[in-house]
């Protein structure tokens, strides 16, 4: 259910979420939305901005978010107010930024969607994903989203107990509300995480995973004489 994912609100982007029928069906619509959106609304970028940041395309920054130097945004983008893009951050287009969100340093964002007070604040990458509120990537967190195939086949994902093609070539991973992923967390193409579930760092997820979880991923360390 959509309910083990996200608590739905009035906000615009909403909308978006209120058609789905499963976790990653706004990911197919969110190109089209962003359009609507900025056909609706117009593009609209600070007057003053520091000769670092490039912008290019369709953009609607909202007042009072903080752009740091060495940033580089590619349209169709929203960023709402309270958002923040720290230095070095790389927005490849096609992304909704929610109020209170942190795309950090060094953190490359695409297709995808930040609801309110999502962060990936330090060395993150975040493909064709949808981070739910409040939702927390640690340091270092990779949420793929193509398979060792390339793309050549679309992603299947197990959901209540069968197997259904997402019609997608490429997903990331869906974060309910809450998520929070320790550290140097990898995820494979197609991961579903249930809202409030906490994730141990360095682990390596894939498939779904329900609500209220705790997630250890622990490989054996083994040792052996030199010789």
């Amino acid at each position: 259910m959509l309910s083990d994912y996200f608590e739905l609100g009035s906000e615009p982007v909403f909308r978006l979420m209120e058609r789905a029928e499963f976790p990653w069906d706004p990911l197919k619509e969110l190109k089209p939305f962003l359009q609507q959106f900025l056909a609706e609304n117009g593009g609209r970028v600070p007057e003053a901005l520091h000769p670092s940041i490039i912008i290019k395309g369709d953009v609607h920054i909202e007042d009072g978010v903080l752009l740091e130097e060495g940033i580089f945004i590619q349209g169709p983008a929203v960023l709402q107010s309270g958002a923040q893009v720290r230095f070095g951050a790389y927005i490849r287009g096609n992304v909704w930024i929610g109020p209170d969100c942190v795309v950090g340093h060094d953190t490359e964002v695409k297709h995808s969607l930040f609801l309110p007070g999502a962060k990936a604040a330090h060395f993150a990458y975040v493909g064709d994903s949808i981070l739910g509120r409040d939702v927390n990537l640690g340091a270092g967190t990779k949420l793929a989203n193509v398979k060792v195939d390339m793309g050549r086949e679309t992603v299947k994902v197990r959901w209540n107990g069968a197997v259904r093609d997402s019609g997608l070539r490429k997903i990331g991973a869906i974060l309910g509300d809450g998520v929070s992923l320790g550290c140097n967390t990898v995820t494979s193409p197609g991961t579903l995480v249930g809202k409030n579930s906490l994730c141990y760092p360095l682990s390596s997820l894939s498939g779904v995973y329900p609500p209220n979880q705790i997630i250890k991923f622990r490989p054996e360390l083994q040792l052996s004489e030199r010789r």
